[in-house]
C-alpha cells in the first residue's frame, strides 16, 4: 500500500511505504489532527518528521490557516526568543523596527517547532506561558498578545531523559505531550527500504530523461534491504538518486549501488591519535574461532575488505551471544530477519 497526500495545489507531500509500524504512524497523525491539541513528533533524522508536522496541519479544521515552521537548532541562543516572540524597536542592538514573532505569524494556524529540545531553559519558559495561556509578550513590550495558535513539535531526543537531567521543563512536557507520535526508523520499516528505492528512483530517472524505469538488480535490491540506514529515508534517497544518475546504461536495471559516497582510496587521512595501532574486532570471513585481531590503520590496503572482515566478526560474535538464534540476533543488531539472512549468505557464515 502507498499513501500520497495532496498538501496544496502547488505541492505534493508523499508518503511512501507499505510497512505496518509506518502505516500505524500515519494513521495515528491523521486521527490527531482532528483535535486542536499539542502534539509531539519523536523519530531520528530523516524519518519525516516536517512531513508528520504538514499532515496534521492540512488535516486539522484549521487547514486554511498558516503553517509556520522554526528550527529550534538554527538560531543562536540569543535570536531564538526574539523568533518566536517578536521585539519591539529598539528592544536590543540591532533592532531598528519591531517584528511579529513566529507565534503571531502563526495565528489561527499551527506552529512547528522543529529540534525542541534544543530550546533554553529562558525560551522553554516563555513558551510554556504561551502554550498555558494563548498569549506572547514581544521582547521590550510590556503588552500581552493574545494568540490562538497550535503547537506541532519534532525532537530526536527522548524527552523523558531530558527532563530527568535538569535539560528540559516537565512542566512544558505536560503541556505539548498530549499525544506523541514515533515515527520508526526505516530499519524497523520492513520492507519499505525497496518501495522508497523503486519510487525515488522512478522519479530520478524522470529528471535525467530516461524513456523507461527499468528498476533495479537483485543484488542492488539486496545490498539496499541489508543496510542499516542510520540516516533513515533522507539518507536513501541520497543513495537512490546517487546511483540512477551516475548508471550509464538506462536499459539495464540499475545494478552499481554506493553507500558511502566518501570512499575512496585517495580520501584524506584523519589526524594521528595518540596510537596508530586500533583493536579492533575483526577477523577474516572464513576463519573459525577467532573473533577479535588487532589491525594497524595504516597497514590497511584494501578498505571493502577490511570493512567486510570487521562485519563478519560482529556478526559471528551476535551469533554466538544468542546461542544461534537468528531471530534473537537480528532483533539486537536492529536487523530484520531477511537483512541478517542476507548478511550472513554475504559471508558465507551458516
Amino acid at each position: 500500500m502507498k499513501i500520497a497526500i495532496v498538501a496544496a495545489v502547488e505541492k505534493v507531500t508523499h508518503f511512501v511505504g507499505q510497512s505496518l509500524a509506518f502505516l500505524d504512524a500515519v494513521e495515528q497523525a491523521g486521527r490527531a489532527a482532528e483535535l486542536i491539541r499539542p502534539v509531539l513528533v519523536v523519530g531520528e533524522r530523516g524519518t519525516g518528521k516536517e512531513l508528520i508536522a504538514e499532515r496534521i496541519h492540512r488535516l486539522s479544521p484549521r487547514w486554511r490557516g498558516p503553517l509556520i515552521t522554526m528550527n529550534c537548532a538554527a538560531l543562536p541562543e540569543t535570536l531564538i526568543e526574539a523568533e518566536l516572540f517578536g521585539h519591539e524597536a529598539g528592544a536590543f542592538t540591532g533592532a531598528v523596527r519591531a517584528r511579529a514573532g513566529r507565534f503571531e505569524e502563526a495565528d489561527g494556524g499551527t506552529l512547528f517547532l522543529d529540534e525542541l529540545s534544543t530550546l533554553s531553559m529562558a525560551a522553554q519558559e516563555r513558551l510554556l506561558r504561551a502554550v498555558e495561556y494563548g498569549e506572547v509578550t514581544r521582547i521590550g513590550s510590556a503588552r500581552p498578545l493574545n494568540i490562538d495558535v497550535r503547537i506541532v513539535a519534532a525532537t530526536n531526543e527522548h524527552l523523558p531523559d531530558a527532563a530527568a537531567a535538569g535539560r528540559f521543563r516537565p512542566d512544558l512536557l505536560d503541556r505539548l505531550s498530549f499525544e506523541v507520535i514515533t515515527l520508526p526508523p526505516l530499519r524497523g520499516r520492513e520492507g519499505d527500504a525497496a518501495v522508497l528505492a523503486e519510487h525515488f528512483g522512478r522519479r530520478m530517472a524522470s529528471e535525467c530523461g530516461w524513456q523507461s524505469w527499468p528498476g533495479f538488480s537483485a543484488a542492488a535490491l539486496a545490498e539496499l534491504a541489508a543496510h542499516p540506514w542510520p540516516g533513515n529515508v533522507r539518507e536513501l534517497r541520497n543513495v537512490v538518486e546517487r546511483a540512477v544518475y551516475r548508471w550509464a546504461d538506462p536499459d539495464q536495471p540499475v545494478g552499481a549501488i554506493q553507500l558511502d559516497p566518501f570512499a575512496s582510496r585517495w580520501q584524506p587521512r584523519a589526524a594521528p591519535a595518540r596510537s596508530d595501532v586500533a583493536a579492533a574486532p575483526c577477523a577474516a570471513p572464513g576463519a573459525a574461532g577467532d573473533d577479535s585481531i588487532t589491525v594497524a590503520l595504516d597497514e590497511i590496503g584494501d578498505f571493502r575488505a577490511a570493512v567486510d572482515a570487521h562485519e563478519a566478526a560482529i556478526l559471528r560474535r551476535a551469533l554466538a551471544r544468542h546461542r544461534f538464534n537468528q531471530r534473537a540476533t537480528a532483533k539486537a543488531l536492529g536487523l530484520t530477519y531477511d537483512q541478517l539472512r542476507h548478511c550472513l549468505r554475504k559471508h558465507g557464515l551458516p
